[in-house]
């Protein structure tokens, strides 16, 4: 099977280039199951109801998440309500709306999504992804896992690769909306990419307007980030998975402009 895993979304606009886009490129490529993170595709960070429904009825399958998970409160709910759409499960259980994976059946094959967020740098107080990836990855009822492990440093995304090769079948990284040029299959057979990059406009900071970010990092005052409205590109990777052994066979990383 081929799994199409896309890069953060960014804004309105950056939905619409991917519904744009999305529709050619699984039917050229062959694409079985489309995962993308949508923590930022609603225009002033976080995610809503209608940010994830027009994602879904442009062609996902699954939405990711990450720090930006809770930005919107109407979107608790709905994190609640439907199945298809994961926060990182390393958040309090108890505490927080949602889930932190799912089990998608395409009948012939079913696939476990996991969303885990790294501590580095983003959120000490979360547990360990470590930790609490053993026990995600454990059972046997799917042969097809798949993690997208949202993260700001390399080498906490490396580890997390090294440490679940053979154990799960692909590990997509995201967050620094920078796409890496490190895919490749790890030793036993994992897929990995530390950071898949952006669906988005290009020319832009993480998809924000430049001099707004240039003035933040020198006046160290808060500002609005407002999306920049120009051309887009979607940044995203495709796992050849074997559907019996979950193992990856090919990677293939591209950036649709």
């Amino acid at each position: 099977m081929r799994v199409l895993c896309i890069g953060d979304v960014v804004g309105k606009i950056g939905c619409e280039f991917l519904r744009d886009k999305l529709p050619g490129l699984k039917r050229v490529k062959g694409i079985d199951m489309v995962i993308c993170n949508g923590e930022n595709s609603s225009d002033g960070n976080g995610i809503t109801p209608s940010s994830a429904d027009y994602l879904f009825d442009s062609g996902v399958d699954v939405i990711t998440l990450g720090n930006h998970s809770f930005r919107r409160k109407e979107v608790y709910s709905y994190l609640d309500e439907k199945p298809y759409i994961i926060r990182p499960a390393n958040f309090p259980e108890a505490t927080t709306p949602g889930v932190g994976c799912c089990v998608y059946d395409m009948g012939r094959v079913r696939v476990k999504v996991i969303n885990l967020m790294g501590t580095m740098f983003l959120d000490n107080s979360l547990q360990s992804p470590f930790d609490i990836v053993d026990s995600l990855v454990s059972d046997d009822d799917c042969a097809v896992k798949i993690i997208d492990f949202h993260a700001e440093t390399t080498s906490e995304k490396l580890s997390l690769g090294y440490y679940l090769d053979g154990r799960v079948s692909a590990i997509f990284g995201t967050h620094t909306h920078v796409q890496t040029s490190d895919e490749h299959i790890l030793a036993k057979g994992t897929g990995y990419i530390t950071d898949v990059g952006m669906t988005g406009p290009m020319n832009s900071v993480l998809g924000v307007e430049p001099e707004i970010v240039i003035e933040k990092f020198k006046t160290r005052l808060p500002a609005r980030f407002d999306i920049r409205r120009d051309k887009c590109k979607m940044e995203c990777a495709i796992f050849d998975i074997d559907d019996k052994s979950g193992k990856t066979t090919n990677t293939e990383r591209l950036r649709i402009l």
